[in-house]
């Protein structure tokens, strides 16, 4: 932290440092605001840099690696992993990617003069904010504008004794000592099934329990059908419909109670939602008032019941994605101040899970649109027929176009798949500028590549037209 500044007014007070927090407070300062940015955590970077976006995806990638888990059905080659994974082998390049990242974080806020302190903000008034740090010492801090970055934390329900050293949230699962056997995953929602994947690529034998029929309820269905199939063949067991009426810990594992039978595991991972991070705000003194859960509601400029106070990011609620959570944080910057920078969040945000395989989406869905009464055609394309699939040894990726019926523009673009985050741009860009079949027709893409996925599946849709 900086030394302690005389002059505590600033046109600009973020709270958090998370993706949302930094990318507003830099964006505010690029265009010479002064700005102070609170963080009460002994890291910058919010959960995307230190228990959530970065340290999931990295271990994710390491437990890939690890496994051999892209080579495994390439011309029958049995690469699978050979040796017992430690948990040091799992968090060695995680605690790398992550050091760096908390060094980016802190470099841009150095590079922007943006002033930094350590401690707990709690509103006193409209336009003040208190700091106390870690010694309870306090400052307070004026502002013209305030931005809540708080994020959110993990659901901890009173069913799951989160103190045993063997039930987790989705916070402490990066702290876990050794690997199990047997793993429960309470919770099929993004979290949930990212690390079920994590945990069945490495041989662990994963129960995914979810109180729904359905995962991922908004996804494409088509591409869902296909990311649930992959996930049972690499070892996870679903077990839908179903709750945990209790969970106790016994000398040689938990045992979960579910109705009509009951489930004996090493571990279990409670990823049962979230909550925004509000609890020490005291916002009822900014005139704001969170809902049950803790987030707070923001119009479209992302104000809250304060038009002074604005708020973005995982506080807010869904989409809660780091990618997301930085663009609202801009857009939100630049009404506060007028900049003549932006004039609204990009218009079509995408979305990217990162199970095994991947999932991206961007646009419409098949039901969105069908509950719109747009009349439609869909395209798919399959990495099983394209080379590039071939050589990576992906048989069930798939590509799924959605085009509007009466002029062929795009709506919807939805991949499952190797490196679908990446795929999807291409479908995004396209959405971005309004485009259609012409598009894809008129381009020419390299060979052997996935990008060729999306000429076929424009010349599947203009089939299913004609």
């Amino acid at each position: 932290m900086m030394d302690q500044p005389t002059d505590t007014r600033y046109n600009l007070v973020v709270i958090g440092s998370g993706p949302a927090g930094e990318k507003g407070a830099a964006q505010a300062a690029y265009f010479g605001k002064r700005v102070a940015l609170v963080e009460r955590e002994e890291v910058l970077g919010g959960a995307a840099c230190n228990t959530g976006t970065l340290p999931s995806k990295t271990l994710r990638e390491t437990a890939v690696t690890l496994s051999a888990f892209r080579s495994r059905d390439l011309y029958g080659l049995d690469l699978s992993l050979r040796r017992q994974v430690t948990v040091q082998d799992l968090l060695l390049r995680e605690n790398a990617v992550r050091a760096t990242e908390r060094l980016e974080i802190a470099n841009n806020i150095k590079r922007h003069q943006i002033e930094l302190f350590r401690g707990s903000a709690s509103f006193r008034s409209p336009s003040e904010i208190s700091v106390t740090d870690g010694k309870g010492r306090q400052t307070v801090l004026e502002s013209d504008k305030f931005l809540i970055a708080t994020g959110s934390s993990p659901r901890r329900p009173d069913t799951f004794p989160l103190e045993d050293a063997r039930v987790w949230d989705s916070d402490e699962i990066l702290n876990l000592e050794r690997i199990p056997r047997r793993m429960a995953v309470v919770g099929a929602g993004v979290i949930g099934c990212e690390y079920a994947c994590i945990f069945a690529a490495l041989g662990v034998q994963v129960y995914l329990i979810h109180d729904r029929e359905n995962i991922l309820p908004f996804l494409d269905r088509d591409i869902c059908t296909v990311l649930q199939s992959r996930m049972g063949a690499l070892g996870v067991t679903f077990l839908l419909g179903d709750r945990v009426l209790a969970c106790t810990p016994m000398k040689r594992g938990v045992r979960l109670e579910l109705p009509g039978k009951s489930l004996m595991t090493d571990a279990v991972l409670v990823a049962a939602g979230r909550k925004g991070n509000v609890e020490d705000l005291n916002l009822e003194a900014a005139g704001i008032q969170p809902n049950a859960s803790g987030f707070i509601a923001v119009n479209e400029s992302f104000q809250t019941e304060n038009p002074d106070v604005y708020a973005a990011g995982d506080v807010i609620g869904f989409p809660a994605l780091a990618s997301t959570s930085m663009e609202q944080a801009r857009m939100a910057m630049v009404h506060a101040f007028d900049l003549k920078y932006k004039k609204s969040v990009a218009r079509v945000l995408p979305l990217a899970i990162y199970t095994i395989p991947e999932v991206a989406t961007a646009g419409e869905t098949e039901t969105s649109i069908i509950e719109k009464g747009i009349e439609y055609v869909a395209g798919r394309a399959y990495y099983d027929r394209n080379a590039r699939g071939k050589i990576i040894g992906d048989r069930e990726g798939m590509l799924k176009l959605l085009f509007r019926r009466s002029d062929m523009k795009l709506l919807g673009v939805a991949v499952v798949g190797e490196i679908a985050s990446e795929i999807v741009h291409v479908g995004l860009i396209a959405l971005m500028v309004d485009a259609g079949t012409d598009l894809f027709i008129e381009t020419c893409f390299n060979y052997p590549t996935l990008g060729q996925l999306y000429k076929y599946a424009t010349y599947d849709a203009m089939q299913q037209r004609a």
